[in-house]
This record gives C-alpha cells, structure tokens and sequence, in this order.
C-alpha cells in the first residue's frame, strides 16, 4: 500500500478520467458497484436514474479509463448472455491537475462527489438513521471545525486520518468482527480564504 493511498483505492490522475467520472450516473454507478459487487446494466439503472442501454454506455465509458471491468455473476446465476460490471478497486481517489483543463475536470469530479455525498447524507438522515437502533444511531457523529494550519500540516492531518482508517477499510466486510455493521464516513477538508 502506498503511504499516499492507505486504502488501495484507484487513483484517477487523468483530467478526461475526471471529467468522465464527474458525470451523475457514472459517478452513481461506480459507487453502488463499489457498495454493493457486480450488478448489470438492468441492474444499475434503478439506482443511477437512466435506461438499462444508457447506464450500459456509462459503464463502457467507465471501463474504458479502467474504473470498471467485466465481473463474476454472483454464484447461483446461470444465465451467461447477462453482462455484470464490478468497480476494480472499493474507492477512488484523485488531486487536483496542475493544468487549467485539468483543474476544471478536477473540479467538475468535486462538485459532483460533494452533491452525491450531501444527498447520501440526507438520504441517511430521512431514510436510514429512523430505523437505526439507539445503541447504533448514537455512534453516528459531525463536527464543524475551523482550523488554522499550514498546507504541510494540513496534509500531515489527512494522512494521518486515512492511516487511522485504513486497517478497517482494508479488511473489508469479511475480515470484520460478526457484530460489525456498514458505517459511511464523509469526510470534507474546505480549505477557506484568507482575509
């Protein structure tokens, strides 16, 4: 494992790679396939909110930058005309390109992570945390802190974080204890202007 990348996750370096990902139903499918496992087109398109041909296309484009690849059919599947998708790596990572097109890309692919992760974050907050147990429900936390820090410290915290979280990400949910459950962390670094 990379010191920069704790996690395994696919590194996304190139600004079309970026741009691609940016779009909402790539974005969608990716992440339900690294939630979930494979799925097919048909699949997929209930979840992202397009037609079984164009979540199809989506993936063909994903899987042209090596996000996607063809997968296993769960087992049990007989039917091999289907054609299942899975993510190649459980998360994705980028940094923003040194380049003008690079750094729209990379802020095209920001945008619509941060609009995915507010909407998961609502989505939780309406659907998921009523049905929690309170044990379960009290674990869940958010803080909104300010904090005044170089750009070398302010890297030095973030690594620090994912070198935390990486032992449980890295095991997965087969080498986590019985009584473990899913829990989603969004985690937002907003670097502010200076006055």
């Amino acid at each position: 494992m990379s010191l920069r990348n704790p996690y395994g996750d696919f590194e996304v370096t190139d600004p079309q790679a970026m741009r691609a990902l940016a779009h909402p139903v790539r974005l969608a499918a990716l992440s339900y396939l690294q939630k979930h496992g494979p799925a097919t087109a048909t699949q997929l398109s209930e979840h992202v909110g397009a037609s079984p041909s164009v979540t199809s296309w989506h993936l063909r484009h994903l899987a042209s930058f090596g996000l996607v690849s063809d997968g296993p059919p769960p087992d049990g599947v007989q039917d091999r005309r289907q054609r299942w998708w899975q993510a190649v790596a459980r998360g994705f990572r980028f940094e923003m390109p040194d380049t003008p097109e690079g750094a729209e890309a990379g802020r095209l692919l920001r945008a619509e992570m941060m609009n995915q992760a507010l909407e998961a974050a609502q989505h939780w907050l309406a659907e998921t945390e009523p049905g929690l147990s309170a044990d379960w429900s009290r674990h869940a936390g958010s803080a909104n802190t300010l904090l005044f820090v170089t750009g070398d410290e302010l890297e030095q915290l973030e690594e620090a974080i994912e070198n935390l979280i990486a032992p449980y990400v890295q095991r997965g949910e087969e080498g986590a204890p019985a009584d473990a459950g899913p829990v989603r962390t969004l985690r937002m670094v907003l670097p502010e202007a200076s006055n």
